[in-house]
């Protein structure tokens, strides 16, 4: 029990100090954590671990040294251009922590498939000495692309500016080259505006209506200033900026939205289409009127490391987004509930959709990165788009990832009692893709919903966890899992009874890396850095022994992920698939309405050894109507 407050205290103090400085250079941290490097796990640094088909850099190799590379995508400009694909990340080509950031650039035809290029950006003027950081491309209109950026401007604190760079070539379809024109900086802090929390411009949009730009920074306003006598909470703001020639900029005279929320990172704001067509929409185009839209306003909180979003109406003559829920700036809906943080989605007009990149960040130590000479990954890009009820966004897998489907196997009308689960056998699973409809015989058991968790579903999964017996489920998959279950991750469903109210059953989906027997553990979600603290009811060494997770590795932070699923259940059908990549694992509940990605780090359940498995531990019978699962090939990535 000592060994795991240890854990806890830990990443509770790397959260704590996460907070607020998002940009933090480790300049002495390789050395120290290179001398610790033999205490890594053997399976950390497993190249089986190393994920297969997801987005991340090559690994390179000098001078018989390995050159460890760090991806971090809170900066990052997707594009689709003359044919090619274009996505721009941050990168430190130095070291495996964040620093010594530049540009990277990578192109594809089909999003799976990528190339590396040379870097695109790189510090080299006096407003991004310092730094090059965060930022969006917009297409002009004559079909040149522009890249506006975060610099840092100052060595003595991290004064952010406003950028812009072009292409040398704009017929390159590869846009190998980029110039900064001399009248960098175009966007500076000033009337007021928090110098050091300020950064990350958006996809630019313009108006035909006056002809002008427009673009969001994200900033922080603190509590006294925005709220008055009282206020405590920083607000997180999306200022907005207006141009008539991409040159010079002048900021409104009030911002297009903010919350009580903290810093602002990474905002995005782009148009849908109302009616629930999966269709995407320009982020200009919708400017015209000429058709029915909703906005999507999505900000990376830097103070809880999740993104979040509404979706409601941009007044452009007031110059004005409102939110349709009221309480949406507290409820927090989110793109993906799990381990993914500064997205950015972009129009794609070969296909006519908006796809959705998030960046997932590793969940072992610095150590461990060090050891295993990578961090960092990008998640599948999901197309996103705007649910018939106009309540929230569905997001689903970009149809080109199914090309990578190999090998299959496929279960039919399968019925798993309760405390019993079911291998997948046929085919190897830690790469896989898996789609699985389940139909419940019966909603008549469902637990009725603690009131005190109702809106909580992350507290709600740490204390009704996979393990913990129900009425209506747990049940799902286990995955990543070894062969006598020590090691596994399950992605379930838990059905209730609603706390009160109408008798609509509440749906919860959860990624629960723990195996806990609730009469044994209970539990305590801290819940402003997510962290769950457990206590024994039982002597230590028998609690101990019970805490099997998704790894047998130390010092993971392994936390429950859950989110609510806002679907009817009513006839007992639900579906889920996850994708399964080696250390990681994407899961779209009931068609894309919830989305959870979990880093999972095992020791045991790596390559041929992972298996995958059905469960259900609640009362009533579940019927696996469908279950089909494919091995998925790895693709070319850049170079590796």
């Amino acid at each position: 029990m000592r060994a795991l407050g240890s854990v806890a205290l830990a990443w509770l103090l790397l959260l704590h100090h996460l907070a607020g400085a998002s940009h933090v250079v480790y300049e002495n941290l390789l050395e120290t954590e290179a001398a610790t490097t033999e205490r890594v796990p053997p399976s950390i640094v497993d190249p089986l671990l190393r994920t297969g088909y997801h987005f991340q850099p090559q690994m390179n190799w000098i001078n018989g040294n390995a050159v460890n590379l760090f991806i971090r995508h809170l900066g990052r400009a997707p594009m689709y251009y003359k044919g090619w694909y274009h996505l721009f990340y941050q990168y430190n080509p130095k070291g495996a922590v964040w620093g010594n950031i530049v540009w990277a650039h990578s192109v594809s035809r089909d999003l799976i498939n990528w190339m590396a290029l040379e870097p695109a950006l790189e510090p080299s003027i006096a407003s991004d000495k310092y730094g090059c950081w965060s930022g969006s491309a917009t297409i002009l209109p004559d079909g040149t692309p522009a890249i506006m950026y975060t610099g840092v401007n100052r060595p003595d604190v991290q004064y952010q500016v406003q950028n812009v760079a072009y292409p040398r070539n704009a017929s390159d379809p590869l846009l190998r080259e980029w110039t900064k024109p001399a009248h960098n900086p175009i966007i500076v802090p000033e009337g007021g505006v928090n110098g050091t929390q300020f950064r990350d411009p958006t996809t630019a949009w313009r108006d035909e209506r006056d002809g002008r730009w427009r673009l969001l920074v994200g900033s922080r306003e603190e509590g006294a200033r925005a709220g008055g006598v009282g206020a405590t909470a920083p607000r997180g703001v999306a200022y907005v900026y207006r141009s008539r020639d991409f040159r010079r900029w002048a900021r409104a005279r009030r911002p297009l939205h903010s919350a009580r929320t903290g810093m602002w990172e990474c905002p995005d704001f782009y148009p849908v289409t109302a009616d629930g067509r999966r269709a995407g929409l320009d982020t200009t185009v919708a400017s015209s009127g000429t058709r029915r839209v909703k906005y999507v306003l999505k900000n990376s909180l830097d103070l809880r490391r999740y993104d979040y979003y509404t979706v409601g109406t941009y007044d452009r003559r007031k110059e004005r987004y409102v939110p349709d829920d009221p309480a949406g700036d507290e409820r927090h809906l989110r793109y993906d509930y799990g381990n993914f943080y500064a997205s950015k989605t972009f129009y794609d007009p070969a296909k006519q959709r908006r796809i959705l990149w998030g960046w997932a960040n590793e969940s072992d130590t610095a150590a461990d990165d060090v050891a295993k000479g990578w961090a960092g990954i990008q998640a599948i890009p999901r197309t996103v788009w705007l649910d018939p009820t106009g309540k929230q966004l569905m997001q689903w897998p970009i149809e080109e990832v199914e090309a990578l489907r190999g090998k299959s196997v496929t279960l039919k009308n399968r019925v798993v009692k309760p405390g019993q689960h079911v291998e997948v056998t046929g085919l190897q699973t830690a790469q896989a893709d898996v789609e699985v409809s389940f139909e419940v015989s019966s909603l008549a058991a469902a637990e009725r919903l603690d009131p005190a968790l109702a809106h909580d579903a992350q507290r709600l999964c740490a204390a009704k966890g996979a393990d913990v017996a129900g009425g209506v489920g747990p049940f799902g998959l286990w995955v990543l899992a070894s062969a006598n279950r020590e090691e596994r991750t399950a992605v379930f469903f838990r059905v209730f009874r609603p706390a009160r109210g109408n008798n609509k059953p509440v749906v919860l989906m959860c990624t629960d890396p723990r195996n806990l027997n609730e009469d044994e553990v209970r539990c305590q979600m801290v819940v402003s850095h997510e962290l769950l603290v457990c206590t024994a009811l039982t002597r230590v060494p028998s609690f101990v022994s019970r805490i099997d997770r998704s790894s047998l590795n130390p010092n993971l932070y392994q936390p429950t992920f859950a989110g609510l699923v806002d679907t009817d259940i009513s006839n007992g059908k639900i579906s889920l698939r996850s994708l399964i990549d080696r250390s990681v694992v994407e899961s779209f509940g009931a068609g894309g309405r919830t989305c959870i990605l979990s880093r999972v780090y095992p020791s045991l359940a790596i390559d041929k050894n992972a298996r995958l498995f059905v469960f259900n531990n609640g009362k009533a019978d579940v019927k696996v109507s469908r279950l089909t699962a494919w091995e998925m090939r790895k693709p070319l990535m850049n170079g590796a």
